[in-house]
């Protein structure tokens, strides 16, 4: 592996970083005096050219029956434009929603196993799978990465991959930041996010991105095109591709082994050892097609997307003198050395590699004794002196297609039928890194592939709706039906032989399978799948002008837990016309996924002097039931949410309070130890694979939540030097309590990282102005405190302070299409306080600062409209 360019931050800025922030700072005072960023919701809306205002723009989530505006709504909703949401100067659309909602949170993800390829993403301190995402209003798969190293928060999660649509495909973007289980069904506990795509019948646009971090790494590139053609005399067909790179990162330290390994002499350490950063993309290909045609009584619809992902990050060094199962096994007293024939009487000798007082020999003379062994001797100090750093990566693809018909039947019944396929796959590899078992015998290139996942998703959907007419209401009645079919497929695919091999050198003490991601196994893998149904209603009817009541109820029954009913009443009264007050409550769920359920992994391990399994297995499994393991059913929640709305004039003002109280939570359990007396047991109960399992572990529903926040929204719309400006403030205060929880099951640190590792404060302050072909926007973001647990240890907590943040965007549109734009995040270059324990792994800061730690980024993007 490469070495990285000096850790430590340097007292030098990069040069050209410096220009631009400077040119950025003389060209912001010299033409407004202020700027702004892309306005915070809700202020999204139309651009200049069109005559709309947001109260014209119109969300359909929040009821099943009919869109409503943010203003209009008996519910807490976001509408983020799409050209807002395009030109934040992030390149992936988790980075962009972490910019322009405060209550969702993502982290970089640096060295988190599949976390790394499908970064986890929390709405409301909830986990990713808490979150129903839509695509044009109807629902979209999930990912098929389960997060198994998801720092407590995600621990466990599957949710969806958002980052697989190019942004410029994005007509706007809906948040729905309530529960709304019984209107979309599972896993809508603390919100929903729609995308919605454009519908272009005619021009293009085509655009080049650039950006790069101050410390001159992480460059990122980006070429994006759209194509919008008519159908018919109505219809539509906009199609959308991009395609971008980025450089990795690094914001390390090396670590204190790492120079002791080093400074002992030993070639080849690599400074730093290890590297803590943005990983490497080295393709992210996505395409995006929606397609519309008009009838006389019927519409057809359809939109789907591809997209392929090669993404590649940073392992933990693997130190010559410790690293067990590879270099030593006996916490670094003497080398592990394997005999390639044993069936002679030659005996390989120890090797010292610390004196009586525990000091490193030497490696003069470790290498020595080294090169004396005899020829069937093994040890890997020889291939890799300075010890090694493997390197993790996947290969992505992404598949989904949804068509549909809609029409009017009977001049008052509004009908849609519609059918969607999803495919997520995700193909790990492992490269720099070895099967010790095997010895010599490395495949070629030393790159492993432990094999993957494929998430599958399939579903129909019929839905009705109609406006009755009664004698007790101002409006009639807005009726909304339907009804789902859904089936989910989980597939394990195990990995090659390599990566799961019991090799020679086992019995000896070398760890057997790809170091540091085992391939998984062949006896565990195969295909897991679950159907369910649904049927909803969902009614909304105005009982006076001022008084708006809705009600919905669904019932869902799975094929592996059975059936589920929800509920939900929503209600807004207008006092004025300028204020209202709105209050909602209702149930929800969340489906444990079939990987959840059903998936296994069983790693071998050479323990006591005997091969031994240790085993993640089904909860449906014998071996777990035997320990208590029972079927997963669904998490369970009831929200309430409070608020008010004041929109008079250029003002809208939203503040909304809310409560999330979630059951029976899905958590991995604590191991249990298989003892003799149990494993003859079970062997005796007809399960012969427990003989050589000495661990086991599985999900289980075990621990409860409570969840309480708070929502502020504002926005005025004014002149600032004769031109329009818009000031806009969004800010959440989130708070999450363990209510109850199965000691030995979830421990102390996990509780502090679910309560904690969040800040309970996050906001933005924002103006934006336009002036002819000029833009400036300026961001004020501000982080509340928050905890880590550093390296998942349990015992290096990091406390980090909380921190404000400033982005500035300067653009010009002109009349011929083309448009430039220019500007940096985190202008002036916020990091976290360093990391107190990096000398252990080398992060010179927090890993999961809820603002990264990757510094400024500066950026430029040139576009052409036609």
């Amino acid at each position: 592996m490469s070495t990285s360019p000096t850790p430590a931050r340097a007292p030098a800025r990069h040069s050209l970083s410096a220009g631009v922030r400077a040119a950025l700072a003389a060209t912001l005072i010299a033409a407004t005096g202020a700027a702004a960023a892309q306005s915070q919701p809700p202020a999204s809306g139309a651009d200049d050219s069109q005559d709309t205002t947001t109260l014209d723009t119109v969300s359909v989530l929040g009821s099943r029956t009919k869109p409503r505006s943010e203003a209009a709504s008996a519910v807490p909703i976001d509408i983020l434009d799409g050209e807002e949401f395009h030109n934040q100067p992030a390149v992936d659309v988790l980075d962009k929603m972490r910019t322009l909602v405060p209550s969702f949170n993502v982290s970089t993800i640096p060295i988190d196993d599949a976390a790394t390829l499908v970064r986890p993403a929390n709405l409301r301190g909830l986990p990713p799978d808490n979150t129903l995402v839509l695509v044009n209003g109807k629902r979209r798969h999930r990912a098929a990465v389960i997060t198994f190293l998801g720092h407590g928060l995600s621990d466990g999660a599957q949710g969806p991959d958002i980052s697989v649509f190019p942004s410029l495909a994005l007509e706007q973007v809906e948040v729905l930041r309530d529960g709304a289980a019984a209107q979309y069904g599972s896993d809508a506990i603390a919100g929903v996010i729609n995308f919605g795509l454009k519908k272009r019948r005619e021009g293009g646009t085509v655009e080049a991105f650039a950006g790069q971090y101050y410390e001159g790494d992480g460059l990122a590139r980006q070429v994006s095109a759209q194509l919008g053609a008519g159908l018919g005399a109505d219809g539509f067909a906009t199609f959308t591709a991009e395609w971008r790179d980025a450089e990795p990162t690094s914001r390390s330290v090396q670590r204190d082994d790492a120079a002791a390994v080093a400074a002992a002499g030993y070639p080849g350490v690599a400074n730093p050892a290890q590297i803590w950063g943005s990983p490497e993309v080295h393709e992210d290909g996505k395409f995006v097609a929606n397609l519309g045609l008009s009838g006389e009584n019927i519409d057809f619809y359809a939109f789907g997307n591809l997209a392929r992902r090669d993404v590649e990050g940073g392992f933990y060094y693997r130190n010559p003198t410790t690293r067990a199962g590879v270099f030593s096994n006996d916490g670094g007293n003497t080398l592990l050395v394997g005999d390639t024939n044993t069936g002679n009487a030659i005996t390989c000798p120890a090797i010292a590699l610390r004196d009586a007082s525990g000091n490193l020999i030497p490696y003069a003379t470790v290498n020595a004794a080294v090169n004396a062994l005899p020829a069937e001797c093994f040890t890997f100090l020889r291939q890799f002196p300075g010890g090694f750093t493997p390197r993790f990566g996947g290969e992505m693809k992404d598949a989904a297609l949804t068509a549909g018909l809609k029409g009017l039947w009977g001049g008052s019944w509004h009908w849609d039928l519609s059918a969607g396929y999803g495919r997520n796959e995700i193909d790990f590899y492992i490269l720099n890194t070895v099967n010790a078992s095997l010895g010599p015998n490395q495949p070629a290139g030393l790159r492993f592939n432990p094999g993957g996942n494929v998430q599958t998703e399939t579903s129909v959907n019929f839905d009705v709706g109609h406006d009755i007419q009664t004698g007790f209401t101002v409006e009639p009645i807005s009726l909304a039906m339907g009804a789902e079919w859904r089936r989910e497929e989980f597939e394990v695919i195990a990995g090659d032989g390599p990566s799961t091999a019991i090799g020679p050198l086992t019995q000896q003490g070398f760890a057997l399978g790809s170091n540091g991601f085992n391939g998984f196994n062949p006896r565990t893998a195969g295909t897991f799948d679950r159907d369910n149904w649904a049927v909803y209603v969902d009614a909304e009817a105005r009982f006076t002008q001022a008084f708006l009541l809705g009600a919905a109820v669904r019932h869902e029954d799975f094929s592996d837990f059975g059936g589920t009913t929800n509920w939900k009443l929503t209600g807004r009264f207008d006092f004025t016309d300028a204020f209202a007050l709105r209050a909602a409550f209702g149930t929800g769920f969340r489906a444990p996924t079939p990987g959840q359920s059903n998936a296994e992994q069983v790693t071998t391990s050479f323990i006591n002097g005997a091969l031994r399994d240790t085993a993640v297995l089904s909860p449906n499994n014998p071996i777990a039931r035997f320990y208590g393991a029972e079927p997963l059913k669904p998490e369970e929640s009831k929200n309430a949410s409070l608020g008010l709305v004041f929109d008079r004039d250029n003002w809208l003002v939203t503040a909304d309070w809310y409560r999330i109280r979630t059951e029976d939570r899905i958590a991995l359990s604590a191991f249990f130890t298989v003892s003799d007396a149990d494993r003859a047991a079970l062997v005796a109960g007809g399960n012969p694979e427990a003989a050589s399992i000495s661990e086991v572990q599985f999900f289980v529903n075990d621990f409860d939540t409570t969840t309480t926040g708070f929502d502020l929204v504002a926005s005025y719309d004014g002149q600032l030097f004769g031109a329009k400006t818009t000031y806009a403030l969004a800010a959440n205060w989130n708070k999450t309590e363990v209510d109850d929880y199965t000691p030995g099951i979830i421990t102390p640190i996990r509780i502090q990282k679910l309560e904690e590792s969040l800040p309970r404060t996050k906001g933005t302050f924002s103006i934006n102005h336009q002036r002819e072909v000029f833009s400036a926007n300026l961001r004020v973001n501000y982080f509340g405190s928050f905890f880590e647990d550093h390296l998942d240890d349990g015992g290096l907590p990091i406390y980090g302070d909380s921190a404000v943040t400033v982005d500035v965007d300067l653009g010009w549109k002109f009349a011929s299409g083309l448009y430039f734009n220019v500007g940096a995040q985190n202008v002036f270059d916020e990091v976290p306080e360093e990391n107190p324990w990096g000398f252990i792994a080398g992060a010179q800061y927090p890993v999961h600062a809820p603002y990264g730690f990757n510094g400024g980024f500066y950026y430029a993007r040139l576009g052409f409209t036609f």
